[in-house]
């Protein structure tokens, strides 16, 4: 039987998003896309994540939802408390 574990995490400001993103590395739309948020044609060319842009924004009241937050921590190696590793082959194909 599986154990669920509780990634508990506050709701991000924009400001701890954008700083979690800047830690991991990644562009908006590099963030945007490994956690399955839109993309659109930029104003000037290029892509970019209006949803992303809207998270980050100091003057939206829009915020990451707690568990997306965690998730986005795991993926990123930033979480405070777990890490995610790969499952061996004998875990996920029991004989």
């Amino acid at each position: 039987m599986s154990t669920i574990i509780r990634l508990d995490m506050p709701a991000p400001s924009g400001e701890n998003l954008k700083a979690a993103r800047m830690a991991a590395g990644l562009s908006q739309v590099q963030a945007a896309e490994l956690m399955g948020y839109p993309l659109q044609a930029g104003s000037r060319g290029g892509v970019q994540s209006r949803t992303w842009q809207a998270l980050e924004s100091a003057t939206d009241d829009r915020n990451m939802p707690e568990p997306i937050f965690a998730m986005f921590l795991l993926l990123t190696g930033q979480h405070p408390e777990f890490r995610l590793i790969e499952k061996r082959s004998s875990e996920t194909n029991p004989a």
